[in-house]
């Protein structure tokens, strides 16, 4: 068997090189996180306008995802994520074009369209490779990648927040940041997984479904029957309302602190990259939190905290609403990345159903941004925010779907698992 003869070693430097490709992802879309109340101010956009121009991300991520576990599959992890740094590239050049030049909604929304795109290709991919190594570790450990992402975040706000203090343009910011991000991520996947090694594991579980839906198991499954599954359909679910309670926090909170709080936009640049700072220590500390207790429990309490942290931000003084953000981000921190390790559980079909479960997940994204900028027109942005509270608190009827198979459990001490479901 290929995956288990590969040295040890060989499988911890593909460990690192996700982790800083997560990271770089992380860089990449904060970015852009970081200087929307600076587009919003700089187009003169009503909170409506600019969640229907935030839309645009959002599509192009829904129609380029649902496609990339079968590109990723025929050509490649690695191919399939510069090809998305590429398009990402294209895109962000085009929205600081469109707010720093053309002044222009259409500009802005197409290039929003392209960094969607060129992301949601780039965030399939390699949540693809991060489960395979995480397989082949034997632990846990895409809280970890997902992690690096978040400190990746952290980073580009605060870059941000100085860029917005300094009034620094758009374009410069953000397609400097776009060049110097894909070029390190074409460095670091050097060392990703070797190609025979995905070729190998993809010729086995081509066999191993073929024997199965000749013994009646797989009878009529395929790549597209993942939508057919309802375990599949409920983690989908799961990851929708992380993205939700995330995502709305990526897109709004800023303008939220700004309006609501009448901070000045460096301020509320802050307030996200609290925001982000403690969803990254969510994340670090998610690894040990979920080999111990298991993943139903820890969501449960985790999705509890990001209801109260919203709380806090709509209702709380200038301090509160601080530690609001903070609170909120160790409430989100582990729900996508528990939902995409649940959909790999089984490596068979982990292409398939990763892109089944994000695709869905990502339908926040355009759901999300309209719904808040409708909401935040009629109610205020700031109170616009009870909507992450409301779903994060109907999550919870559906988290039994992201529990372990009994085969995962069994690496690790199963009694706390159980005992604490």
């Amino acid at each position: 068997m290929t995956t288990t003869a590969l040295p040890r070693d060989r499988v911890v430097a593909a460990r690192t090189a996700v982790f800083v490709v997560f990271a770089l992802a992380g860089i990449a879309f904060a970015t852009w996180a970081s200087r929307i109340a600076d587009a919003k101010a700089g187009l003169d956009l009503s909170a409506g306008q600019l969640g229907a121009t935030l839309f645009a991300m959002s599509a192009g991520s829904m129609l380029a995802m649902p496609s990339t576990g079968r590109l990723a599959e025929r050509f490649g992890v690695v191919p399939t994520i510069r090809v998305g740094m590429l398009v990402g590239i294209v895109g962000f050049g085009v929205v600081g074009a469109g707010v720093d030049l053309a002044e222009s909604r259409l500009v802005v929304a197409v290039g929003l369209f392209l960094i969607g795109s060129g992301v949601g290709v780039w965030d399939v991919a390699m949540n693809l490779e991060g489960a395979s190594v995480e397989r082949l570790l034997g632990k846990t450990v895409m809280p970890q990648f997902h992690a690096a992402f978040s400190g990746g975040t952290v980073l580009s706000a605060l870059i941000g927040s100085g860029m917005s203090w300094a009034s620094v343009p758009l374009l410069p910011h953000l397609l400097g940041s776009a060049l110097l991000v894909t070029a390190g991520g074409f460095v670091a996947m050097r060392a990703f997984l070797p190609r025979e090694v995905e070729d190998a594991e993809h010729e086995k579980d081509r066999a191993a479904e073929a024997e199965a839906m000749a013994e009646g198991a797989l009878a009529g499954a395929s790549a597209r029957s993942a939508w057919l599954e309802p375990r599949t359909l409920l983690i989908g679910l799961v990851v929708l309302v992380a993205a939700f309670t995330e995502g709305t926090a990526n897109d709004w909170l800023a303008v939220a602190f700004v309006e609501g709080h009448d901070l000045p936009t460096w301020a509320g640049v802050l307030a996200f990259a609290t925001f982000l700072s403690f969803m990254t220590i969510g994340r670090l500390l998610g690894t040990r939190w979920l080999d111990t207790y298991g993943r139903v429990p820890v969501l449960r309490a985790t999705f509890v905290l990001a209801v109260v942290g919203s709380l806090l931000v709509i209702f709380g003084n200038d301090w509160m609403a601080f530690v609001g953000a903070a609170v909120w981000g160790v409430g989100v921190s582990l729900g996508f990345p528990v939902g995409l390790s649940a959909s790999a559980d089984d490596p068979k079909r982990a292409p398939a159903r990763m892109s089944v479960v994000a695709t869905i997940g990502y339908f926040a994204f355009i759901a999300g941004p309209p719904a808040l900028g409708f909401l935040g027109d009629h109610v205020g942005v700031l109170r616009s925010l009870l909507a992450v509270g409301t779903m994060a608190l109907l999550v919870q009827l559906i988290l039994e779907s992201v529990r372990e198979p009994q085969r995962v459990a069994t690496t690790a001490p199963a009694e706390p698992v159980h005992d604490h479901g």
